[in-house]
């Protein structure tokens, strides 16, 4: 098979894999070599500015010994197969990144043969990449459940960033959709890269290489069994604290096979994959916790507030809060107010008290922040009341229709919709 075909297969495969972000490398050129994954030097994936990745996303091979019954490349369905070569692989990205065409490498595959083997072959691409080209490019490559902790270290000193995907929520889910995987084979993995990144910056010496500089990543699938928002934040939280991954990606299910155990959704569940990368951002960047978001009797995030928003009005007794009094973290928990704009308020109050308008040119988006607060003891408006039915209304109704605010109506229960480009662009900036 041509080098060409065998591309088109192969990226076209790994269209499915959500976590391929660039962020956090520190890599730097050589005398000799080509590349830089330093962070000025690399285009993200999907960056904070809403940047489009520049890495050469492929799969080294879709030809899998599993039968997982949400994947595309399970064992069982008929489709075009291909295997790159590590050499084929090398050369293309070294191609591509001497066109311009790319600033690195994102590097999965389905198991070859074994984990040992399929890794076997990863070590050895990017053992090409490093050693005989010079490449000091970003690489991003999956680490393959199941395999020796010998080929983990190999590869974890010469990439960037390894991700070792989750898939699934829970180990009942793991045994309906991918009985041939466990979850031990793939969360050990996981807590043994973790150590290793660990005990790596804490020996750090520039006569030993870097362990995975920017992190490990995995990712959920969304949609594809039943779990609660909840149970999947809840697992991300603890992602998080115990293992200190960069990232959680969630991935809507798609449904591109037909399984009596696999749902039959109309659309992928867009809308919910973003409430929880809202969520996600919540927990990793102001402070909450999964169970202050979401509990028993409140399982799931709201189909038309994000997540803030929706904690905010189950919380209603904690507000108003007064804009020229509220410390960082208070600030934090108002919708409307980001990371950013928490900062500018504490800066911007040393010299003057803050009024709507100065909340205004410093970005707190007041559309939603209003409800919230006071400026100086005072209400946004006469026109506007505290009141949490009105709160909601007014809000359910702007993010339906993003719209200027008639006057106070009830309105009937909403049909779920799929996500704003402005819900896409908070997700993105963290701005809730």
């Amino acid at each position: 098979m041509e080098i060409l075909d065998k591309l088109k297969i192969l990226a076209d495969s790994a269209k499915y894999d959500a976590s391929c972000s660039s962020s956090g490398s520190n890599r730097k050129n050589t005398n000799n070599g080509i590349g830089n994954g330093s962070k000025a030097g690399i285009c993200h994936s999907w960056g904070a500015d809403g940047r489009c990745i520049s890495l050469l996303k492929i799969l080294l091979s879709n030809c899998c010994i599993y039968d997982c019954k949400y994947c595309i490349n399970r064992c069982t369905n008929t489709v075009k197969r291909a295997t790159f070569t590590p050499q084929e692989v090398a050369d293309l990205t070294i191609n591509f990144y001497e066109r311009n065409y790319i600033e690195g490498l994102f590097l999965s595959s389905a198991i070859v043969k074994s984990p040992d083997y399929t890794m076997e072959l990863l070590v050895k691409t990017v053992s090409i990449l490093r050693n005989e080209y010079q490449f000091n490019g970003y690489i991003h490559c999956k680490s393959i459940p199941g395999c020796s902790e010998e080929l983990i270290d190999k590869l974890g000193a010469m990439v960037d960033r390894l991700s070792i995907n989750i898939e699934l929520p829970s180990n009942d889910s793991l045994k309906l959709l991918a009985p041939q995987k466990e979850k031990t084979g793939i969360l050990n993995p996981m807590k043994y890269v973790a150590t290793n990144i660990k005990q790596n910056k804490l020996e750090k010496s520039k006569y030993k290489p870097s362990f995975v500089p920017a992190g490990q990543t995995t990712q959920l699938i969304i949609g594809a069994t039943p779990e609660s928002d909840l149970k999947i934040l809840k697992l991300s939280e603890g992602l998080y604290s115990k293992l200190s991954l960069k990232r959680v990606y969630y991935s809507a299910y798609i449904s591109v096979n037909e399984d009596k155990n696999l749902p039959t959704l109309e659309a992928p569940p867009l809308l919910r994959e973003n409430r929880l990368y809202q969520a996600d951002w919540l927990l990793r960047y102001y402070g909450f916790k999964a169970d202050e978001l979401l509990d028993e009797t409140h399982p799931n995030f709201h189909c038309i507030l994000d997540p803030k928003c929706d904690w905010a009005l189950r919380n209603i007794d904690k507000f108003p809060v007064e804009i020229n009094q509220a410390d960082y973290f208070s600030l934090l928990r108002i919708p409307g107010i980001g990371v950013i704009s928490a900062k500018k308020i504490i800066r911007a109050r040393r010299d003057f008290s803050l009024d709507f308008e100065a909340l205004k040119k410093l970005g707190v988006v007041l559309k939603r922040a209003k409800y919230f607060i006071t400026c100086k003891g005072k209400y946004f408006s006469k026109a506007y009341h505290f009141e949490p039915n009105f709160i909601e209304t007014n809000l359910t109704y702007q993010e339906r229709n993003s719209l200027p605010l008639p006057q106070f109506k009830q309105l009937s229960i909403f049909d779920s919709l799929p996500p704003t480009k402005e819900d896409k662009i908070k997700c993105l900036t963290g701005s809730l």
